[in-house]
């Protein structure tokens, strides 16, 4: 049974109603910060977790449906993936620091760059346009394939096939 405050929440959150967010954090802050404490050990980053949690409860409020999850079970899903994503987010950064004696980066002449491939935005546009939207969204505004998804309302899998068409249309065009 869904409580009272709870059917208020879901009501505002549907509405853009910012009051939501006050009361989610009201009766939601201390489960959900137990939740990233579980994960992510920091003070300082479970905080920023926590926020950045609110904010994607808050961007993503008109897509909770109450007939699949409880509003609780909705908000801790977010919370969580938020954390796991800001470990991996963490992990990778720290996997990837530059190792100034091993890299090859001084190394490179301009004779060894590729100067076909200098022009990669004007073949670009050779490209169908649903082609030049995903690729321009994941390379040039460095979107996952996720978020590209979700700002230009695209299914992932389609986001994913437009992706692979639209490289390897890319790739005739450099290597014919």
């Amino acid at each position: 049974m869904i409580s009272d405050i709870e059917k208020e929440i879901v009501g505002l959150l549907k509405n853009s109603d910012k009051r939501a967010i006050s009361l989610l954090y009201e009766y939601y802050a201390d489960a959900l910060y137990g939740v990233v404490k579980k994960i992510i050990v920091d003070d300082d980053t479970a905080q920023d977790v926590l926020q950045e949690s609110f904010v994607k409860i808050w961007r993503y409020a008109k897509k909770y449906d109450p007939e699949k999850a409880k509003l609780f079970t909705w908000l801790y899903r977010i919370t969580y993936n938020t954390a796991i994503d800001k470990v991996r987010s963490l992990k990778n950064k720290t996997e990837k620091e530059v190792q100034i004696e091993s890299s090859s980066v001084y190394k490179i002449t301009t004779n060894s760059l590729n100067q076909d491939v200098m022009d990669i935005k004007k073949h670009l546009g050779s490209l169908d346009e649903k082609y030049q939207i995903v690729i321009n969204a994941l390379f040039f505004e460095g979107m996952t394939q996720q978020e590209a998804s979700e700002e230009l309302d695209i299914p992932l899998g389609t986001i994913k096939s437009r992706l692979k068409i639209g490289l390897r249309e890319l790739k005739k065009i450099y290597d014919p």
